[in-house]
């Protein structure tokens, strides 16, 4: 038998010991270059955030997720070469710390610098008021605390990050302190602005909205998170914004509304912006 006969009656078998028919063969390929494409995307709209709003001198919002991970990444290349200089960044989060730092970007803290020339961030879903859904990486507060003093707030996503209505596309993250954390979700499930929704206890990892972990999930700041899980288009964003932050245990949450300066947006047929 030829080897080309002997492949045809016996497919390859994976490291996991399951045969892969031609078929899962393109399946696999299709997923990896889907997943190429989309990191192509995030680092299209991370890079030219940085190259288009920061200039040299700057203090810098460097937010936290898989997008903005190109926008640090593009701030530490220019530092290195020169491009920019005295640049000045605060991180939204532990992992975005560790990742500046890697790269040598010179960090401070609100503490020092309570005003920031430009904050970049991405999101995980964008309405078209420009209203977000934040903290699927489980960072909103110090996202929100870092975004909302900067002077510019620069939005990075790509095309699939669009909707018409925040809610059904993705959950909406809410912290809430660890004290009587369940009578907490209940009075936010029981606001008027939140009916219908499905509060879910984040358990692992805070790093994504996925039962990953038998643990509740902790963020850096000690809390919990409460996924709010909506079949229908939040109606008044604002106003669930402000009902939610008004819960005694609730510290804050994952709405941002009325905060971005520009949203750019990778797709397709190239890059847009928002304003």
């Amino acid at each position: 038998l030829s080897l080309a006969s002997v492949n045809a009656f016996c497919p390859p078998v994976t490291k996991s010991g399951l045969k892969m028919v031609p078929n899962q063969r393109m399946s696999r390929m299709s997923m990896s270059s889907t997943a190429s494409t989309q990191d192509e995307l995030k680092k299209q709209v991370g890079y030219k955030a940085v190259d288009d709003y920061v200039k040299s001198g700057m203090v810098v919002g460097l937010g936290t997720g898989s997008t903005a991970y190109f926008a640090v990444e593009r701030v530490g290349e220019l530092l290195k070469s020169g491009e920019l200089k005295d640049i000045l960044a605060i991180p939204t989060s532990v992992r975005t710390k560790e990742q500046a730092e890697s790269l040598g970007i010179p960090l401070v803290t609100l503490d020092t610098h309570s005003k920031l020339d430009v904050a970049i961030d991405g999101a995980d879903e964008v309405d078209p008021d420009l209203n977000l859904v934040k903290g699927g990486g489980g960072a909103l507060l110090r996202e929100k605390m870092v975004e909302v003093m900067a002077d510019k707030f620069i939005v990075i996503v790509d095309e699939s990050k669009l909707c018409d209505g925040l809610g059904p596309g993705f959950p909406v993250p809410v912290e809430i302190t660890p004290f009587c954390h369940e009578h907490t979700m209940r009075q936010v499930a029981a606001l008027p602005s939140c009916a219908g929704c499905k509060p879910v206890l984040r358990m692992g990892s805070s790093s994504n909205n996925q039962v990953d972990g038998d643990e509740i999930a902790v963020t850096d700041n000690g809390n919990y998170i409460v996924d709010l899980h909506f079949e229908e288009p939040i109606k008044d964003p604002k106003k669930m914004a402000q009902e939610i932050k008004n819960v005694v245990g609730v510290v804050d949450h994952g709405l941002f509304c009325g905060m971005s300066t520009a949203v750019i947006i990778a797709g397709s047929d190239g890059i847009s912006v928002k304003k």
